[in-house]
């Protein structure tokens, strides 16, 4: 008897969880912090009305460490596959059976002397593939700004569609029908999909609250700029976003445009959490993160990079002293609103962020670059083709201002007009509220500039450094520009060399360049801040003794 009852209860226990089903849930997203990369913080709320176990379709698939479960109850969180309604988008293109499961319908034959066969679908689960766990790394299955999309693994069906008739079963073959009437039009279809299932277990209040917060790919936005010098004294700064949606629907959310540089260590590890995600292939993004950091890292830096004295649009010593007006306080990561958005999946917004005026001053800026490497050797000619931006020697008209917009300027494409006219597009780099920045416009082709090096001959010292013999060698260099404009300009010229300076005309600064701190020359900038009249032409002389490895 006492075994009987023991039997009975563990029946109804197991009967009870069996029958208990997931109850539907809806998650809308609260707030999206979109990255300039692809990538954005994503927050998602749900309303439960106490404890019990609830779905929700709108399964993620974060980044590696990134999924986190916010709530005022205990809750467990697991992704898994469910058979779940959803609406029929494209009818009679996907599988017949299971579009038409369920339904009473009259078939038609191509074949006329075969009659019509009438009956109701029959609706067969499919059954998952129970295939051999791999052990064995395999490529990820998605590129780096793939949207979600679900590929479940199942079983293929049958090559009939089933009929339940009144004298039993007819098994058509798909290929013979010309077409097929069904009683009341289908707008919904039964599909195995991927579900995040919450188990509320306890709940502090009623209803409960449950935050979802992950990093994603698929939206992210694209910066701009538009600089107007229409007015000689005050230029205009218009800073404008471009928000692209790969993502999901996003209806009524708060979205938030980030700048800064952010680390983002598995960015291209996805989360366990995915069902399309292995074990295999997640150690295997884990192995190869470490090789694609440099890359990743590379792009972040293009996009956030902050222009130093060394940089291309650079900015004297003097200019970088300067003091900023303080922006905020704790990581460099600027959170900019740009208010409640409704965007569907697919969607494109262009929006202006913000706009300012300062005044700016016109200058041409010539920049000659370093003409030998790490090892003192001269660059050859291959390397000039391979980054010609690299080592262009030319003179830009350029316009230098301080930020006036109420937040830092990100890196991004400016364009300068004036009057209405397009005058060029360049990047302009990461700066502070109230630091100079200096943006290139065009070529300045009416200030012809020459630039040539030439090693002094006589006896040449030779020093052992790591190991290595070095010679030691003299080289003059000289510059000349002649100004056709039938105006003034302010010149800025900007000359690198690797090596120590012996003497220069004219008295100009001599900036030390981090990027030769491991090299056996020091890698220096002489700056020249010159005015130049109408048909004025000058000269300047600089010498410096560089080290140049034999062999």
């Amino acid at each position: 008897m006492r075994k009987a009852l023991w039997t009975a209860a563990f029946m109804m226990v197991f009967a009870g969880a069996v029958g208990a089903e997931t109850r539907p849930a809806e998650s809308r997203i609260a707030s999206v912090g979109l990255f300039k990369n692809g990538l954005a913080v994503v927050k998602r709320t749900v309303t439960l009305p106490g404890p019990g176990t609830y779905r929700i379709s709108d399964v993620p698939e974060p980044v590696h460490g990134t999924f986190w479960v916010e709530s005022d109850a205990v809750v467990e969180t697991r992704v898994t596959t469910q058979e779940v309604e959803v609406p029929l988008r494209n009818p009679g293109v996907m599988d017949l059976a299971e579009e038409l499961a369920g339904r009473e319908v009259l078939i038609h034959f191509r074949d006329g002397s075969i009659p019509p066969a009438r009956g109701k679908v029959l609706a067969f689960e499919h059954a998952r593939v129970q295939g051999t766990w791999r052990r064995d790394y395999e490529p990820p299955r998605y590129s780096y700004y793939s949207s979600y999309e679900w590929r479940s693994q199942r079983t293929p069906r049958g090559r009939f569609l089933v009929l339940e008739t009144d004298k039993g079963r007819v098994y058509v073959d798909p290929a013979m029908i010309a077409y097929a009437e069904c009683e009341g039009a289908p707008t919904t279809v039964r599909q195995r999909r991927p579900v995040l299932i919450f188990d509320v277990k306890e709940a502090e209040t009623n209803p409960a609250t449950i935050a979802v917060t992950y990093l994603a790919k698929g939206v992210a936005w694209a910066p701009s700029y538009r600089v107007d010098i229409s007015d000689p004294d005050t230029l205009t700064i218009e800073q404008k976003a471009v928000v692209k949606n790969e993502l999901v629907d996003i209806e009524d959310a708060e979205v938030y445009l980030i700048s800064g540089f952010p680390s983002m260590e598995f960015a291209n590890v996805t989360s366990p959490l995915s069902l399309r995600t292995t074990w295999a292939s997640f150690f295997t993004e884990l192995g190869r993160r470490g090789r694609r950091d440099a890359d990743i890292m590379s792009n972040v830096i293009t996009q956030q990079m902050v222009a130093f004295p060394s940089a291309a649009a650079s900015v004297s010593l003097a200019d970088l002293a300067a003091v900023a007006l303080p922006a905020g306080e704790g990581p460099d990561l600027h959170y900019q609103s740009i208010g409640r958005r409704t965007l569907a999946e697919g969607d494109s917004l262009a929006l202006t962020v913000a706009s300012a005026g300062a005044p700016y001053e016109r200058i041409v800026e010539w920049l000659v670059p370093d003409a030998r490497d790490e090892f003192g050797w001269r660059i050859e000619e291959h390397e000039r083709r391979r980054e010609p931006e690299k080592y262009q020697d030319a003179a830009w008209d350029a316009v230098c201002f301080r930020n006036a917009l109420p937040f830092p300027m990100t890196t991004a494409p400016v364009m300068t007009v004036a009057n209405g006219r397009f005058l060029g597009q360049r990047t302009s780099y990461w700066a502070n509220v109230g630091e100079k920045a200096t943006v290139h416009v065009t070529k300045a082709l009416s200030l012809r500039t020459r630039s040539v090096e030439h090693e002094e001959p006589g006896e040449r010292n030779v020093i052992r450094y790591a190991g290595w013999p070095y010679r030691q060698s003299t080289v003059t260099g000289e510059l000349s520009v002649i100004n056709h404009r039938n105006e003034t300009v302010k010149l800025v010229i900007r000359r690198r060399f690797s090596g120590k300076l012996v003497s220069a005309d004219g008295e100009p600064e001599c900036v030390l360049r981090e990027e030769g701190i491991y090299s056996v020359n020091e890698r220096n900038e002489l700056v020249w801040t010159l005015s130049l009249a109408p048909g004025e032409e000058i000269g300047l002389t600089y010498q410096y003794t560089v080290l140049v490895r034999a062999g």
